[in-house]
């Protein structure tokens, strides 16, 4: 049985399922948000404006759009509608180690085989209006694993994280982080590269390597076209395959770096071997080089204000973001941190502050901008017509302090309910407190720490734990 339940004080009417999952309330054939703000980031702000969602997409939005009867309606009032917060270099849904740190080109493996579909990070993403993530690879290898972007669907197995249709990634790293890692770690010999100069030389090694065994193949592929029953097929090399698709443009490269100097190495490097960067990842010293790395096309993604943490940053500036965009760089702000990804909206309200962003421009770093980068801007990133309804209703305009989302729908369906949450805290803490009664009465309890449930009744907006 389905009902309809009005939300206090939000006045936000959804869709319930009674004793069904806790993590995302089904998708009605047609659902309208009613009376919103929606910032739609391409064809700007509408007031007291509709969305109408039909089968997951955005079928109308509009200040007069007719909703059509029978829908389910969210009456939106006072709040604010946006497009899913997009994090374009994240580390959450990992099962075990992010990084295969045993060899310098590690392009052979994927995050896709490691997804982990119960990682809480997920929900507490979804908390902060994080809709879809570029899970990548770690930093210890020139040449990294393959990354994976997904939606944050809580509740989905590991396949259903994966957004369909998303191009493919891999991951690459500059500067310290491969040139210290080692076999190991601890006390292992040093494996090469041990220097910037060796980082790109295995960069650089690798792709001479995956030119001549993507040569191999067409050969063979074309002696087979010409009739030649007797051509044998080339030993296929997992390791070279995802570079041969960065040769042919078919997968993007995401390059963690920080400093002008190596980033302009690899930019030369690429345009030495014919493909192009999708994005420089951190390039905290980007602002030094942003006309070089605007005219090769790269996109830049990088912190709000993070500096000074290593070596390699301290000629970061704040005003990084800005200064990009200013000489025509597609810039996003990422989080790299399963904390920070709760507040990406706050972080790309920074770039108005350093650097005097608009409030439009604001927005951009964190919703079509990043979409641009990963190459799922036709799906995301945007409030338009056709696009994935992946929303944020909240409470107050996205960049301010005080804004909290209310709901987080991603395909149409409502992942994320703030009030649900709420309620559902004190079931579970009854459920706790009941289990250790039971414990104790049967003689089996342990010594434990004290119960630090957070109770709706007693909770600081803002402030909750979303265990």
């Amino acid at each position: 049985m389905i009902r309809r339940v009005l939300l206090v004080p939000a006045l936000v009417a959804v869709t319930v399922v009674p004793g069904g999952a806790a993590f995302a309330q089904g998708a009605a054939p047609v659902t309208a948000i009613r009376n919103a703000t929606i910032l739609t980031i391409t064809k700007g702000t509408i007031d007291k404006g509709t969305i109408v969602i039909r089968n997951g997409k955005i079928a109308a939005v509009g200040a007069n759009v007719d909703v059509p009867r029978g829908a389910t309606e969210i009456d939106a009032t006072g709040l604010f509608v946006m497009p899913g917060i997009i994090d374009a270099h994240s580390h959450i849904a990992v099962d075990g180690a992010v990084n295969e740190s045993s060899l310098s080109v590690t392009s052979m493996v994927g995050v896709e085989d490691v997804l982990n579909p119960k990682d809480i990070d997920i929900y507490r993403g979804l908390a902060g209006g994080v809709t879809s993530a570029n899970v990548l690879h770690g930093s210890a290898n020139a040449i990294g694993g393959k990354n994976a972007v997904i939606k944050l669907r809580w509740g989905k197995d590991a396949r259903g994280l994966l957004f369909e249709g998303a191009l493919p990634g891999i991951k690459f790293a500059l500067g310290e982080n491969p040139k210290r890692a080692s076999a190991a770690g601890g006390n292992a010999e040093r494996r090469y590269p041990a220097t910037r100069m060796g980082v790109i030389d295995v960069i650089r090694e690798a792709f001479v390597e995956a030119r001549a065994y993507q040569a191999t193949w067409r050969a063979h592929e074309a002696a087979v076209k010409a009739g030649d029953r007797t051509a044998i097929a080339p030993a296929r090399d997992l390791r070279l395959e995802p570079l041969v698709e960065i040769l042919e443009g078919k997968r993007l490269v995401h390059a963690h770096s920080y400093r002008a100097d190596e980033i302009l190495q690899l930019i030369r490097l690429a345009e030495e071997f014919k493909f192009r960067i999708a994005t420089l990842q951190h390039v905290l010293e980007g602002y030094k080089v942003a006309d070089e790395i605007a005219r090769h096309g790269a996109g830049a993604s990088t912190f709000s204000d993070w500096w000074a943490y290593k070596v390699e940053a301290y000629d970061a500036v704040p005003h990084n973001a800005a200064l990009m965009t200013d000489r025509g760089v597609l810039v996003s702000i990422n989080s790299d941190s399963a904390e920070e990804h709760r507040h990406l909206n706050q972080e790309a309200a920074k770039a108005m502050k350093y650097g005097g962003l608009t409030e439009d421009q604001a927005l951009e770093l964190v919703t079509i901008n990043p979409a641009l980068q990963l190459g799922v801007d036709k799906r995301v990133g945007s409030i338009e017509v056709g696009k994935d309804a992946d929303l944020v209703l909240y409470s107050a305009h996205p960049l301010s302090t005080f804004a909290i989302p209310r709901q987080v729908l991603i395909d149409g369906v409502v992942y994320f309910d703030r009030e649900k949450d709420l309620q559902q805290r004190q079931v579970r803490a009854a459920q706790k407190q009941a289990l250790k009664d039971k414990a104790r009465s049967t003689g089996t309890a342990k010594p434990t720490a004290p119960d630090t449930t957070p109770k709706a009744e007693t909770t600081t907006p803002g402030q909750e734990d979303l265990r």
